[in-house]
């Protein structure tokens, strides 16, 4: 079996734990706690992450806690949390502004994605892990969007993968083209950096 196929089993095999982990509720519950500490003092004001597929943690209560939070800072530049939305020519992703109750429609994938808000360019991306390794290397889906898409961002976000213990991969190799994310969170706390 060569490196791709390996992969592609690997990823099937890491779906299916986490979409019948009995305990996956509690587990995201905690690590809506964790992003949540984690976020405090941050001073990023436009973050970018994802709506969740395929038993993912979801990401957006922790945030539109967040954003709230600000609001109740009185900064003078209100937070913003934005979603991907697919550029099919580059086969890159574009944040496009996203808030509870904006229009959503579906993407070419059966996404979810907010419908006719503006793009908008985040300082600090999470990003959701299939699984990751040491290092700070994420096992994603398989599409390269997210690869793509950080190698054409300017200035490069900050990037948090987010994820499940079950998804921690102790003999991951990353490619030569793999980037490491900048930090890994789980519902156990901070995975990477390690400090």
């Amino acid at each position: 079996m060569d490196k791709s196929e390996e992969k592609k089993a690997l990823r099937q095999q890491l779906l299916q734990a986490r979409l019948q982990m009995p305990d996956r509720l509690a587990r995201a519950d905690l690590l809506q706690r964790v992003m949540r500490i984690w976020l405090v003092g941050r001073p990023d004001l436009v973050i970018g992450a994802y709506w969740p597929i395929k038993g993912e943690f979801d990401p957006l209560p922790a945030l539109h806690r967040w954003k709230e939070d600000g609001e109740l800072l009185d900064q003078p530049q209100r937070r913003r949390i934005g979603l991907p939305v697919v550029d099919k020519v580059h086969k890159t992703l574009q944040f496009h502004a996203w808030f509870p109750g904006c229009p959503m429609e579906e993407d070419a994938y059966g996404i979810p994605k907010p419908k006719d808000t503006e793009v908008i360019v985040p300082t600090l991306l999470f990003v959701p892990c299939v699984g990751y390794g040491p290092g700070g290397y994420r096992l994603g889906y398989g599409g390269g969007f997210y690869d793509r898409t950080l190698a054409s961002l300017q200035p490069r976000p900050y990037t948090v993968g987010l994820g499940f213990t079950q998804g921690f991969l102790p003999d991951f190799e990353p490619q030569p083209h793999d980037v490491p994310l900048d930090a890994i969170l789980n519902d156990n706390g901070v995975v990477w950096p390690v400090r």
